[in-house]
């Protein structure tokens, strides 16, 4: 039945007798039978290489991504423009082939691609180090919040309802099995609300999470939040999307302790949901709590310039009662293209992308919301991204775009019931003013 699996029955007998069990279905004994397929897989029988050529082809087909459509989705994940030299330089075989650094004397073109993109990473958010990558935004979120509760020894954590809600919810989950409280704050006109969250922030606190631009794409008042984390001796942990330091003021220059985001936007393909690329970075004195690896710069023993893993605080490397955390690989490809971006844009082209990202967004905004019918969520400062309302149903318009080749923004009340109708739109250096137009027009008939 499975030809490339070379088990006899003589040998799957012996290996059930070692483990004490009579059949190999005794080894799901913990899965509840209702959970259990108890069919076969509907398969169809075998292909020739040409059949299944064939039929993937077809499948893929269905498939319809930001090549095909115009994108105005949003919500952690962006729609911006890669420049050729990224993918063709990430799928050298060097590069595209290589895991990880287990030996950095013979892996000294990994770690260097690591330390430049620890050095950016650094030099973008304003902290002192960044650790070879992350999953994702979620868990490097998760990640700083553990950090937080090392650090102080405290097990609360608060985090307002205007970071993203799918971070939100990875946190919860983490947290609940490592018995730290999450108290989450609401929001007032689409910020944090202060007043709620003076309430709640005491000497009990770990650290404080806010996300800016946050999920609305508005500008948290960063600056207040930072005082009053510190008045109670908590951290300050900034999640924040790394193409927006490109006009704003850094994390490490509001006085945040651990900056944490999503750099899917740095060179990395939208990928249908992944794999995407968390970042972590922080100030020296948690560097120590920092999960993952760290790269550093030395000399070998010619003088020249080599490269070495600093810190290696993951489970494979040390025990695993004195890992800092599970993370048991990273993004290190996507790391990689992150980096070539960076590279590429420097600072004047990154600050283009922001800056053309911020004034496309604002026009799409005035162009929307100017005959009446289309209303806006929030009166607040927003970088990329901008709510709306309207009395139509959101899916229905979102329904109506794509049949025009568009893809709408996010639905609100997936997360945010009481924001009924309300669509998270998202306007990037891509669009252009043809674009935005057609999208005005097409809402303009829909509401």
């Amino acid at each position: 039945m499975h030809r490339y699996i070379p088990n006899t029955d003589a040998d799957k007998k012996r290996m059930l007798d070692t483990i004490g069990v009579n059949s190999v279905e005794d080894l799901f004994h913990d899965i509840p039978k209702e959970l259990r397929l108890e069919r076969p897989l509907k398969v169809e029988g075998p292909l020739s290489e040409m059949e299944m050529t064939k039929h993937m082809k077809e499948l893929t087909s269905k498939n319809k991504g930001v090549d095909e459509l115009v994108s105005f989705l949003g919500a952690g994940a962006y729609d911006h423009y890669i420049p050729s030299i990224v993918k063709h330089l990430a799928m050298r075989s060097e590069f595209y082939t290589a895991y990880t650094p287990y030996q950095p004397e013979i892996s000294q073109g990994t770690l260097q691609v690591i330390f430049e993109y620890q050095t950016m990473m650094s030099n973008l958010t304003g902290m002192d180090v960044s650790n070879a990558s992350m999953y994702d935004g979620g868990t490097a979120c998760v990640e700083a919040a553990m950090m937080a509760v090392e650090a102080t020894r405290r097990a609360s954590i608060v985090v307002s309802k205007t970071v993203n809600p799918e971070v939100r919810k990875i946190l919860k989950t983490y947290m609940k099995f490592r018995e730290v409280e999450v108290i989450e704050v609401d929001m007032a006109d689409g910020v944090t609300d202060l007043d709620k969250l003076k309430a709640v922030v005491d000497k009990t606190t770990a650290g404080v999470i806010i996300q800016s631009p946050n999920f609305f794409g508005i500008i948290e008042d960063v600056v207040e939040v930072e005082k009053l984390v510190h008045e109670n001796k908590a951290n300050l942990i900034m999640s924040v999307d790394p193409i927006s330091l490109g006009l704003l003021k850094s994390p490490g220059e509001l006085g945040a302790d651990i900056v944490v985001g999503e750099a899917q936007a740095l060179g990395n393909a939208l990928n249908f949901g992944g794999p995407h690329l968390g970042f972590i970075a922080t100030k020296s004195k948690l560097v120590r709590k920092m999960p993952g690896r760290i790269v550093g710069q030395s000399e070998d023993v010619e003088g020249k310039r080599a490269f070495v893993l600093t810190l290696q605080a993951r489970e494979q490397h040390i025990r695993r009662f004195k890992a800092t955390s599970n993370i048991c690989s990273n993004q290190a490809l996507n790391a990689l293209m992150a980096s070539i971006y960076l590279i590429t844009m420097g600072k004047k082209g990154l600050k283009e992308v922001a800056l053309q990202s911020t004034q496309k967004a604002h026009y799409a905004f005035n162009q929307l919301t100017q005959n009446g019918k289309i209303k806006p969520l929030f009166n607040k400062p927003f970088f990329k991204e901008f709510a709306v309302t309207s009395g139509v149903e959101a899916s229905h318009i979102n329904n109506e775009l794509l049949k025009n080749n568009i893809i709408g923004g996010y639905q609100l009340d997936q997360a945010y019931p009481e924001l009924n109708n309300g669509l998270l739109f998202c306007v990037t250096e891509k669009r252009t003013k043809a674009e935005i137009d057609q999208l005005v027009g097409l809402l303009e008939v829909i509401s």
